[in-house]
């Protein structure tokens, strides 16, 4: 047993911004992004870093990976999903070939918390990034032309799901 000459108060010191966070949606930006290859070096997959940016989480880190190059065909649809998803919360509805263009454009991740377990391989909880949404609640703007007045749609048809009543 060592005496440590103080005492040493942990709720003093801010979490570190590595530990998971309750599932949930929260605010945030994409603040670093990069392709990196896959574990088995047939792949590539884009990690996007996402900071929150508002609450009681503000300032910590979740990151997602999109296994955009992969021989796993599914597991690409998958990520071109989310990846166009991620666009369109973010209102960035163009062919982009460099992630950058994701960064510092706020938007709503769904959160969800992934406990430890050993069996699976995870040695710490974590957290896993599951949908993208406009920080508004509504659909972002499309660069198709606007419908002439006459023929547009009612606003209320126009809202996304959660955001009808």
């Amino acid at each position: 047993m060592a005496n440590l000459g103080f005492a040493f108060d942990p709720t003093a010191v801010p979490e570190s911004e590595f530990a998971a966070i309750p599932s949930g949606e929260y605010p945030a930006v994409i603040v670093d992004s990069d392709m990196k290859p896959t574990k088995s070096g047939t792949g590539k997959y884009l990690e996007l870093a996402h900071q929150i940016i508002d609450g009681p989480y503000k300032g910590k880190k979740v990151w997602a990976r999109l296994n955009l190059v992969n021989g796993n065909a599914q597991a690409v649809q998958i990520a071109q999903q989310h990846l166009a998803e991620l666009q369109r919360a973010i209102g960035l509805v163009q062919t982009i070939s460099d992630s950058q263009l994701l960064h510092n454009r706020p938007c709503v991740i769904r959160v969800e918390f992934v406990p430890a377990d050993a069996a699976k391989g995870r040695k710490n909880d974590s957290n896993e990034i599951k949908a993208w949404k406009s920080i508004s609640g509504a659909m972002p703007m499309t660069t198709a032309p606007a419908m002439p007045a006459a023929t547009a749609a009612p606003a209320a048809a126009a809202a996304p799901p959660w955001g009808r009543k």
